[in-house]
């Protein structure tokens, strides 16, 4: 599925690829998406569409930074799952340690459905606990798949697993509890199967597969399981907003002969214009059909409608309910929703999460100006999470993204796939501003220069949100009266906001404030929405500079692989980087694994140092995890150096 050269040289997914097959009696779009957490934002405009996911775990190294990223993405977006325990024929390969994982990292009602024939070098097959089958997977690349009974030596372990299985689901559904203290441990298949689909698609349970996808060696079981136990479109509510009737809900069917409504997640830009990547929830989509851009009043015509195979495609004239397509010749933003003419229906879009880091970037000779903008803008279109913006003091170009990796790859994609060599300057990290205590402001912005001029004032107070508060930022109205005039308060929220873009220490944005409104004052001819913007902006400032300011730092969650023969050494280098040691496991081939934070301003050239001290036999992986406050020396560090640029800007 790995179509671009970048993904086959890194031997990583980079942009997730959409594909479709036909498993037995059943039609089945699949989406592959990239683990790497610089890439997050593929996995989840990939979960906002599916019905269904398959979280694959590596039987080795069992649930790491990126599964716990990947399984809070399912639950934000309510995603039905079934699990797979990949390289069950790696050395060290350990099925019962990641179910394990499974329950205590996650949190996961989870049971193997299978247990492994043989592990590392012996790996042959599974056994289906449901059915009590052994499955081997012979001939060239495991496409022979043979049944037989459960060899003699597994009988037991077999009897006990799948106990264990009856009793986990007995937990979650009240027929197999029933069936369980009536019957005993022999429960019929088509019981546990109904009671494994059935808490399954309610998210009670996941079952867990096993094999190895390299070898083909329980990837059939695998598909089996989709097919069996995660949901069709039919069994998953999805709901629109009617824009005609005050957003009020409507739940949409899956009947194809309904009216159409579909939801364009995925943008890329070709040689042939832009492929709208699209999840048609009802009724179907055909070639040449008129659509509308649900919120708008604009339609347009399907010139062509295809079916994607990674890279490759496959023109089709008509989809249902379901279906996963792209169209050609659409104009639109990720997350439109598309509906028939006579609906005005919007769907939820996609969470996209901040940038973390940022660096500065320039072509590396002026006669590539137009094709780096032409490139960045494209690169923007396509990828949400990543920021390009001109440093209004430096004027330098800045570009913003999830981590080292994810830059990178964009600034080596410039220069294949562009011709653009690129000039890179250090990275920088994205710090934020907060305040830790309530401050009380009355501030007035009053300015005249002949004619009308400007007055207003505003009073109330600025105060830190709670740790625990799912907006970064909240503007209250707790005017009693109306000394200031109701149509100036959008200004004023709008003034606010606009302060928070940069604050007062370092620049940075501000984060994790309320500003209340109290009380104000106007002019009868000097009050306007412009004066009280301003205003708005002055409050904030003088407010939050008596609020106890102070910068927040990116906290980056890090685990490191090391031989136990490295161990010590590489703590003492993660302490010397201001990282707190969480703990360390060992896996089963021996490797240590370090857990830590790191402020991500340490991070920078870790990937060297980490394989100089290892000899090269160290790997880490990191994601941003949370903001929490700088040191005082670092801040006045971060300040004076804001400071001295805006002094070296004025003096220009």
């Amino acid at each position: 599925m790995d179509s671009m050269d970048l993904e086959r040289e890194k031997g990583i997914t980079i942009q997730s690829a959409a594909t479709y097959v036909s498993w037995k009696d059943k039609n089945v779009n699949i989406i592959d998406t990239p683990g790497h957490i610089d890439f997050t934002i593929e996995v989840e405009r990939a979960l906002r569409v599916l019905d269904g996911a398959i979280l694959v775990l590596c039987s080795v190294g069992g649930v790491q930074s990126q599964s716990i990223t990947v399984d809070k993405q399912m639950k934000r977006y309510n995603v039905p799952r079934i699990a797979f325990i990949n390289k069950c024929d790696r050395v060290g390969a350990n099925p019962d340690r990641v179910i394990g994982q499974l329950r205590d990292v996650l949190k996961l009602n989870a049971a193997p459905v299978q247990i492994p024939i043989g592990l590392e070098g012996d790996h042959e097959g599974v056994v289906d606990l449901v059915e009590r089958k052994a499955i081997y997977f012979r001939g060239n690349r495991g496409v022979d798949v043979e049944e037989e009974e459960v060899p003699g030596d597994l009988k037991e372990i077999v009897e006990e697993k799948r106990i264990e299985l009856i009793e986990t689901l007995a937990d979650v559904d009240d027929e197999v509890a029933e069936a369980y203290l009536e019957e005993g441990e022999d429960l019929p298949v088509e019981l546990l199967k109904k009671a494994i689909r059935r808490q399954t698609i309610d998210r009670n349970f996941v079952a867990v597969f096993m094999g190895s996808a390299f070898k083909n060696k329980g990837v059939q079981k695998v598909l089996d399981g989709v097919s069996d136990y995660l949901p069709d479109p039919s069994e998953v509510e999805n709901v629109a907003l009617d824009q005609s009737d005050d957003e009020a809900p409507k739940v949409l069917s899956t009947d194809s002969k309904e009216k159409f409504v579909g939801l364009a997640f995925k943008l890329e830009k070709g040689r042939y214009g832009q492929l709208t990547y699209l999840r048609v929830y009802q009724g179907s989509l055909k070639k040449g059909q008129v659509i509308k851009m649900g919120g708008t009043n604009k339609t347009v015509k399907l010139p062509r409608i295809v079916r994607m195979h990674a890279d490759e495609m496959e023109d089709v004239d008509e989809v249902g309910s379901g279906e996963i397509v792209a169209m050609f010749g659409v104009e639109c933003a990720s997350g439109t929703t598309f509906c028939h003419p006579d609906l005005d229906l919007t769907m939820t879009s996609i969470f996209v999460p901040e940038p973390v880091m940022s660096l500065s970037i320039e072509p590396s000779s002026t006669k590539d100006n137009d094709t780096f903008s032409k490139a960045l803008n494209r690169f923007m279109f396509e990828d949400p999470t990543l920021r390009v913006e001109v440093d209004k003091e430096t004027s330098e170009t800045l570009i913003s993204g999830m981590g080292e990796l994810h830059l990178d790859i964009y600034c080596q994609r410039l220069e294949r796939e562009y011709n653009c060599e690129v000039k890179v300057g250090k990275p920088k990290v994205s710090y934020r501003e907060t305040c830790t205590k309530r401050s009380e402001f009355n501030y007035l912005h009053k300015k005249q220069s002949g004619g009308s001029g400007q007055y207003g004032r505003v009073i109330g107070y600025v105060e830190p949100l709670p740790e625990d508060s799912k907006v970064s930022f909240e503007f209250v109205n707790k005017m009693i009266g109306n000394n200031i005039p109701p149509e100036f308060i959008p200004a004023i929220e709008k003034g606010f906001k606009e302060a928070l873009d940069k604050g007062a220490l370092s620049g940075n944005r501000v984060q994790g404030v309320r500003f209340a409104l109290t009380d104000g004052a106007t002019h009868p001819v000097d009050s306007n929405e412009a004066a009280f913007r301003m205003a708005t902006k002055g409050a904030f400032r003088e407010g939050f500079l008596s609020a106890n300011p102070s910068i927040l730092e990116p906290i980056m969650s890090v685990e490191v692989e090391v031989p136990p023969e490295f161990q010590g050494n590489t703590v003492s280098a993660l302490s010397r980087r201001r990282g707190m040691i969480l703990g360390a496991d060992t896996a089963e081939d021996g490797t240590v694994v370090i857990k830590s934070e790191v402020p991500l301003s340490e991070m920078f050239g870790y990937s060297s140092d980490l394989r100089s001290t290892t000899e090269g036999k160290g790997t880490f992986t990191m994601e941003f995890t949370r903001y929490a406050p700088l040191a005082k020396d670092q801040q006045q560090s971060v300040i004076k150096k804001y400071q001295a640029a805006r002094a070296e800007e004025n003096a220009k």
